[in-house]
């Protein structure tokens, strides 16, 4: 038998390490640009392959865990984020670097979804709860990144402090070789029909559209709060690299919250004031005429982001329980679409029509979520519309 407590330690372990995969590139971009004297549109093309390396991560996670488990993959992939970091902290060629990314990309997305669905797996009530206390753990790895880059790079090279980070990776790879994970839900062998089924169930296409939006908004304001501060608000480019770290702040002490939060209120409540808390932020955003103003809108952001993807992945886990990995693969997979197809919708749109707009795209989504969301949970109150035959509203 496994211990709960440690193998939900060894969840948060690897989300942590996903929250370092997902802010490297942009911690460490300014110093490859350097180095390796990109232009433009190298830095670009290399910016694209950490996504497409997650999306590849997401899309293979699901039916491995069902079938052979949670700790060989957990093993591989921390190892792989390892093999990434090092390969960039030494990479010598252009080509060395762009793998490298990919690699850490791969490695990221599996942690991302195996380790959410792995909470979802050993969690038998209560899963968005324990969700949002797992995404905690991604906050403290997104923040600590450029935190540990900015006070060792006074002393050491940014090539020397990712090799270490790399090697540190060492440590939770014994950890998660010395303790025992839960046996694999479908240990002779994956139901390819049902699997297969999975893709067309309605319910669950409707979560993954919910998190598309939810990614694309988040997605965009990582991606252009930056431009938007600089070019609207006049702020300082140090100012306006500050202010994301306030968003994720935010984000990971409300998550922290809303673990106790949600085994006391209702977790279709807690999305929809979600939802109404970003449109605040969005509004005070738009209508912000300095920086403090716009930082307050976008702790407000963060704050309303916080619940979404821990309540939902809640739900799926919850319905799909005897194919929750399979389940998760197809609502990241669409929730990773939506952020890419939103990211380039918001080029075109900036090109055209200015940065400002980016709080009108927010908007737009909010929308669509609260209409997906009613729509989802009429359905779901029917049991004959969920596969185990079980409810959580």
């Amino acid at each position: 038998m496994y211990k709960h407590n440690l193998v939900f330690a060894a969840a948060c372990i690897g989300l942590l390490l996903f929250g370092i995969v997902l802010i490297s590139l942009g911690s460490l971009l300014p110093s490859l640009t350097k180095k390796f004297l990109m232009d433009e549109i190298s830095a670009g093309s290399l910016a694209t392959l950490l996504p497409f390396g997650i999306l590849a991560g997401s899309i293979i996670f699901g039916p491995i865990v069902d079938r052979y488990g949670h700790k060989g993959l957990l093993i591989i992939c921390s190892l792989l984020v390892l093999l990434g970091l090092e390969g960039i902290a030494f990479a010598d060629s252009f080509f060395i670097l762009q793998a490298s990314i990919f690699i850490i990309g791969f490695g990221g997305g599996v942690l991302n979804g195996g380790t959410n669905a792995l909470v979802a797996d050993i969690s038998s009530e209560g899963k968005g709860a324990n969700l949002s206390l797992l995404g905690v753990f991604f906050g403290v790895g997104a923040l600590g990144m450029p935190a540990v880059l900015g006070i060792l790079s006074k002393y050491f090279s940014y090539e020397s402090i990712i090799a270490g980070i790399g090697l540190f990776i060492i440590l939770p790879v014994l950890f998660f070789i010395s303790i025992k994970f839960p046996e694999p839900k479908q240990p002779q062998g994956l139901p390819i029909r049902q699997s297969f089924n999975l893709i067309k169930n309605p319910v669950l296409i409707i979560f993954g559209f919910i998190l598309f939006f939810e990614s694309g908004m988040e997605g965009i304001v990582n991606n252009w709060t930056t431009t938007f501060l600089i070019n609207d608000i006049k702020a300082n480019p140090e100012d306006a690299l500050f202010a994301l770290s306030y968003l994720v702040l935010g984000l990971t002490l409300t998550r922290l919250l809303l673990g106790g939060l949600l085994k006391k209120v209702s977790s279709s409540l807690v999305l929809f004031i979600s939802i109404g808390i970003v449109l605040i932020g969005s509004l005070i955003i738009i209508y912000s005429s300095s920086y403090s103003l716009a930082l307050l809108g976008l702790i407000i952001l963060g704050v309303g982001f916080a619940a979404i993807f821990p309540v939902i992945l809640g739900y799926v886990g919850d319905i799909y329980s005897n194919l929750s990995g399979t389940a998760f693969s197809i609502v990241f997979v669409i929730a990773l679409v939506g952020n890419m197809i939103m990211n380039y919708l918001m080029g075109i749109i900036a090109h055209s029509y200015g940065i400002k707009h980016f709080t009108t795209i927010l908007i737009i989504s909010l929308i669509m979520m609260a209409l997906l969301l009613r729509i989802v949970l009429r359905k779901i109150a029917k049991p004959e519309n969920l596969p185990t035959g079980r409810q959580e509203c």
